[in-house]
């Protein structure tokens, strides 16, 4: 029945036969899609009002009952030699029309005069596979996954709800992003650290390891006030906005490296007394990349230790930032020491001090379980217990990471780079911090001054939590005033902690000069 309908209308008449083409097959061709212009012009329908059927109407075939859809009558108001595109497929009726306004693939919808005349090579739609109408709104992002529309090579893929076109999943900036839980990965980064930066950026990398590998202070200024001469630090900072929050913490550790090479790891970067002391250049970078991470005061242990750390092989996704820290052999991005040459003291503080805090991630856990809980409640001194183990466990690995930092080699800059950091308490671990929080060890030991000092150092969310832990611990930390077993497992987390910061203060001073005590005996 289709093909005697496909001979009736190729042999319609000469006045058609030579411009029709209504096979059944659709004919790959190029050319601009008119089905929705010569829909939309005109109602739907053979029996819808609208402009009066030409003369030449007639001597086309009818659309009768159990008629193929292949002998459609063409829409009014078409005449002779005009185009008219394959409807293969597309059934008639009044539910076949698309809705008004669609404009077609060569413009916006035509008049309903009729139009002007094409060659039939021009006559093809644009999707091989019959559709009853063209997509509208949402469904237009449907229809880009049809295998005609995945075959342009120029087409691009639909956006998201809610997104511009090419704007990659993900948060855009770092206003998007939400704090990370630190019961998930303490204060470590969400990531492994940027090994090495890309672009105009390699500077910053280049001039960073080798300020880490100066001898002294002055060759450090030196690097600097070259790179400085070279325009090379004012191309920095006209970047600084492009990078994104990950880069801008990679490119804050490097500033941080060169900040204490050079001496300058006390001074403010927007205060006028700066611009006496350190280069101008450097000190805009510096407060640029403070500014884009929302961080001040960062040229110190956390991002001196927790962003410069990597995996020696590349490691599975699956694998949790703090297993990834405990399990894997970690090198550093920046070393303290030349290439080739073993790691030195410096180097070996900052990874036990990056692997304290991959060790440190059930203290952290322990102090969401102990906040807001009463002193008398069952679970508490249960907690507590825990907690003691934690810092023994954690006192027992940096005992264990003194041996070889004792025999590592170290210089005289990386002595003083050690003495300048702890003359500004930015030797403090986190993880230290966040025991303290809990057992209110630095209120009685440091003094509150003293320990808003001690976390300045740390970003915002984070000094945010241990806040959080000073308010909601208050209640555990009335046991100090008690007496029973339950005060005696508390005072034990005390003596613990207390341990576990002379074991860590001894491991810098090894770190800072050569001991020739052992650590055990002196922690």
């Amino acid at each position: 029945m289709g093909d005697t309908a496909i001979t009736k209308t190729t042999t319609a008449g000469p006045g058609t036969a030579a411009a029709t083409v209504t096979t059944a097959e659709p004919v790959r061709t190029t050319g601009p899609v008119t089905l929705t212009a010569a829909e939309a012009a005109t109602p739907a329908g053979p029996g819808a009002p609208g402009p009066a059927h030409l003369p030449h109407a007639a001597a086309l075939p009818m659309a009768g009952p159990g008629t193929s859809p292949a002998t459609t009558e063409p829409a009014p108001g078409i005449p002779p030699g005009a185009r008219i595109p394959s409807p293969g497929g597309i059934p008639s009726g009044p539910d076949t029309s698309p809705g008004p306004g669609i404009p077609s693939a060569s413009g916006p919808p035509s008049a309903s005069g009729p139009p002007s005349a094409t060659p039939a090579s021009a006559a093809t739609p644009h999707s091989p596979l019959p559709t009853p109408r063209r997509a509208t709104g949402p469904d237009r992002a449907e229809e880009a996954t049809h295998p005609a529309a995945r075959e342009g090579k120029g087409q691009p893929a639909a956006p998201r709800p809610g997104r511009a076109d090419g704007e990659p999943d993900g948060p855009a900036d770092a206003t998007t992003i939400t704090p990370h839980d630190p019961c998930a990965h303490g204060f470590l980064p969400e990531r492994p650290p940027v090994r090495s930066l890309i672009g105009t950026w390699t500077r910053l990398d280049a001039m960073a390891r080798a300020a880490a590998v100066a001898p002294d202070r002055e060759a450090a200024v030196a690097l600097v006030e070259r790179a400085r001469r070279a325009d090379e630090l004012a191309a920095l900072r006209q970047r600084v906005s492009r990078l994104s929050l990950r880069n801008a913490e990679a490119a804050a550790m490097r500033i941080a490296v060169i900040a204490v090479s050079c001496g300058w790891c006390g001074i403010d970067p927007q205060a006028p007394a700066a611009r006496e002391v350190a280069d101008e250049a450097f000190l805009d970078l510096w407060a640029a990349i403070a500014h884009r991470i929302g961080h001040d005061q960062f040229v110190a242990l956390p991002t001196l230790a927790l962003h410069n750390w990597a995996p020696e092989r590349k490691p599975r996704r699956h694998i949790p930032i703090d297993q990834l820290a405990r399990t894997e052999t970690l090198v550093p991005i920046v070393r303290w020491a030349p290439e080739g040459q073993p790691l030195s003291r410096l180097d070996r503080l900052m990874l036990a001090a990056t692997r304290l805090e991959a060790h440190g991630i059930w203290l952290f856990r322990l102090a969401e379980t102990l906040a807001g809980r009463s002193p008398d409640d069952s679970s508490t001194p249960t907690a507590l217990r825990r907690l003691v183990r934690v810092q023994h466990a954690l006192r027992a690995q940096l005992l264990a990471e003194a041996a070889e930092l004792s025999a590592a080699p170290a210089t005289p800059q990386q002595r003083a780079v050690l003495g300048a950091l702890a003359g500004q308490g930015a030797l403090e671990p986190p993880v230290l911090q966040a025991a303290d929080a809990v057992l209110g060890i630095g209120a009685r030991r440091l003094r509150e001054g003293r320990r808003q000092l001690l976390r300045r150092h740390l970003p915002a969310q984070h000094r945010a939590w241990l806040s959080a832990m000073d308010r909601h611990c208050a209640p555990v930390r009335t046991l100090a005033h008690r007496g029973g077993p339950d005060a005696a497992v508390y005072r034990e987390a005390q003596e613990s902690l207390i341990a576990l910061r002379r074991t860590y203060t001894a491991l810098v001073q090894a770190a800072a000069r050569p001991m020739e005590v052992p650590l055990t005996r002196a922690a």
